[in-house]
């Protein structure tokens, strides 16, 4: 799957972005580097922006527009953990292993808060994610999570809420009890990709957009990377393309599936209803296998997803397809407008595990499964300390297997589908 625009998806995020979203020029010619980065999502311009800081000639390329993809479109919260939660994780790694990749996890939520001022840029941040249940059996899935938290990642900062108290919280019928994380939340992801990138720039970092990498070859020392209009030679290669590697690297891009993904926005709520949806602005997913995800913007509008796709189409009417699960949450909503409706693709492997590692001197970061904007820089940080000499967090991520998905790579998307229809048939029983 391939798609490349000029021009940026009319989403929330695009309409209201202050001023014009910047434009920048296309590889023309030939360059050298230390570092090319190929992809101009999160985890691209995360690299980008540490590799620069340390020193290094580092130039990125995008096919199209930065944060043009998920980075730009998603759901804006930044959740600690990972989509496949830590179980698979401490298989893979033991406790010890699953520990360090958890400890580097609430690092990455650290550091997410601190750097837009630290670099002089603003995120639309807000404290404090809710995880929410739907059903009553899987209330005890919350207190698991709880307890584990504390006793194996040393992690105190989730809250049980149940009865009266959630609608304090949440003021919707549909849910049961949450976890309450006073460390995970809410942002404005467009807002943020904007920012990694004129800093990256600001600290000496070249990015060049409408700039797809056609092929790159391995050379006696390091790489060549070919555009339409140009070529880049670097010592280093970091393909941070998740939903869009394609045929650039063929065996890494079949252990990812583009899963079609998208949300709405509403029009502009009354401020006391919308106070009143989320009395203490926390942004929200459940725990169904399909989650429902939402929140509420600076302007006062609801943003809700969750819906999803897995033989890579959209709906035709986003707005029509989610207004239901919409109405579900909040019937005090019932006919409300909606200003937008958008979609894009995620990059999914077969287990939901992060796919990140290395081979000589190229590295990938990819497979967060729709749960990026922390992860993205949890797996950035390992890839950049890895290639200034420090692979021991790169190390646990090469541990964890992620295997290409079975079969032809027209069957993957039936197969992986019929798989998620018996999951998400299970939300309702």
């Amino acid at each position: 799957m391939f798609m490349q625009s000029s021009a940026h998806l009319a989403t929330y995020y695009a309409g209201c972005y202050p001023g014009s979203i910047p434009q920048r020029s296309r590889l023309e010619g030939n360059l050298d580097c230390d570092v090319l980065i190929v992809g101009a999502g999160f985890s691209g311009l995360h690299c980008a922006l540490r590799l620069a800081q340390s020193g290094k000639r580092v130039v990125v390329l995008e096919a199209s527009r930065v944060a043009w993809a998920a980075s730009g479109r998603n759901g804006g919260q930044a959740l600690l953990g990972w989509s496949c939660d830590m179980p698979p994780l401490e298989k893979a790694l033991g406790l010890q292993g699953a520990r360090q990749l958890w400890d580097s996890m609430c690092w990455a939520a650290d550091e997410l808060r601190e750097l837009p001022a630290r670099h002089g840029f603003d995120i639309d941040y807000r404290v404090g994610s809710l995880w929410t249940a739907v059903l009553p059996r899987r209330v005890a899935q919350l207190r698991e999570a709880q307890q584990e938290a504390v006793h194996k990642w040393g992690y105190r900062d989730l809250r049980l809420i149940e009865g009266a108290e959630l609608r304090e919280w949440v003021d919707s019928p549909r849910y049961v009890a949450a976890l309450h994380d006073a460390r995970g939340a809410h942002l404005d992801p467009l807002k943020l990709a904007q920012g990694l990138a004129t800093a990256i720039e600001q600290a000496g970092g070249r990015i060049f957009e409408q700039s797809r990498a056609l092929a790159y070859e391995t050379l006696l020392e390091g790489y060549r990377v070919r555009t339409c209009h140009g070529e880049v030679r670097a010592d280093v290669l970091v393909l941070a393309c998740n939903a869009y590697l394609n045929d650039l690297d063929r065996p890494l891009s079949r252990r990812v599936l583009p899963v079609g993904s998208y949300q709405v926005a509403t029009s502009v709520l009354d401020p006391q209803l919308a106070s009143s949806l989320l009395p203490h602005n926390s942004c929200v997913i459940d725990n169904q296998f399909v989650p429902d995800y939402f929140r509420l913007t600076p302007d006062n509008r609801l943003l809700f997803g969750g819906g999803c796709t897995y033989l890579g189409g959209l709906p035709r009417d986003i707005p029509a397809a989610t207004r239901p699960y919409l109405e579900r949450v909040f019937p005090q909503l019932k006919g409300v407008a909606i200003d937008y409706g958008w979609g894009g693709h995620i990059d999914v492997t077969l287990r939901r595990t992060p796919d990140v590692g290395r081979q000589g001197q190229r590295y990938w970061l990819q497979g967060f499964s729709g749960h990026g904007v922390l992860p993205t820089l949890a797996a950035a940080r390992a890839v950049t300390d890895a290639i200034a000499g420090d692979e021991r967090l790169l190390g646990l991520y090469q541990r964890i297997d992620n295997p290409p998905f079975p079969g032809a790579s027209w069957l993957a998307a039936p197969l992986e589908a019929a798989g998620k229809a018996w999951y998400r048939l299970r939300d309702y029983l």
